[in-house]
């Protein structure tokens, strides 16, 4: 457990500063690359995770935030379901101008702020509820990520990671492996203009610990009661750890 390592880079600082590069390059078309290179089914895991956290997010009160939010797929999906404005927060501006275009398209108020994950300026149990969808990954210290969550959520606040995980060795594994390793960063390349962004993402998966790995390190940083779910044969996890 260490964190994202693009090639090229020899530090976490580097590591942080070509993701956030990177995804500048992509912002403009990312949801279309998503959408396609998912089938759709980003809209699906990301709809499991608002109803497994639906309960928190129907606290009176709740203070939620979606970190690496990127255009706010997930945060709008979470202010759907809250009795306050979700929260969003990401390192890259190019991302967040896309998330405000979709707040603004609906008439809602979803405060935004830019934010390094790894050190928000959020005070001591002062959330009920962090998400990330598919951004944990690129943490330049996976260890630091879950501390700085811990740090920010109540007593009783919970933690929701969306995440890639390595899948198994299966026939469908081995079929996922070749379309993330060979088709994917042809068809992503070409929708975004940037085939070493969708080089680099799916070989991070191929380096990110298992769904088990992830579960036992929140733990460590003091999450109780975690559990996971894995979806699309394993390709997926949906981790939940309460504080």
């Amino acid at each position: 457990m260490k964190g994202a390592t693009p090639s090229g880079t020899a530090s976490e600082q580097e590591a942080a500063h070509w993701i956030r590069s990177m995804f500048g390059r992509i912002a403009p078309r990312y949801d279309l690359a998503n959408h396609v290179l998912s089938l759709n089914l980003d809209r699906f895991w990301r709809a499991y995770t608002v109803k497994c956290v639906r309960p928190i997010l129907r606290r009176p009160g709740a203070r939620v935030l979606d970190i690496c939010c990127g255009t706010g797929d997930l945060m709008l999906a979470l202010q759907a379901e809250s009795t306050e404005p979700a929260m969003g927060s990401d390192f890259c501006r190019p991302m967040l101008s896309g998330a405000q275009r979709k707040i603004e398209a609906r008439g809602l108020h979803c405060p935004l702020f830019e934010s390094d994950a790894l050190r928000l300026p959020l005070a001591d149990q002062s959330l009920d509820l962090i998400t990330v969808a598919f951004g944990f990954r690129n943490f330049a210290n996976y260890e630091e990520g879950l501390a700085e969550m811990y740090r920010v959520l109540k007593p009783s606040g919970a933690a929701a990671i969306l995440e890639f995980s390595p899948p198994g060795k299966t026939l469908f594994g081995a079929l996922y492996t070749f379309y993330s390793r060979h088709v994917l960063p042809l068809i992503g390349g070409l929708l975004s203009g940037s085939r070493d962004a969708y080089s680099y993402l799916p070989a991070s998966i191929g380096k990110f610990p298992s769904a088990e790995d992830l579960a036992h390190a929140m733990r460590v940083a003091g999450f109780r009661t975690v559990e996971f779910q894995p979806m699309t044969g394993g390709v997926v996890a949906l981790h939940i750890g309460t504080k």
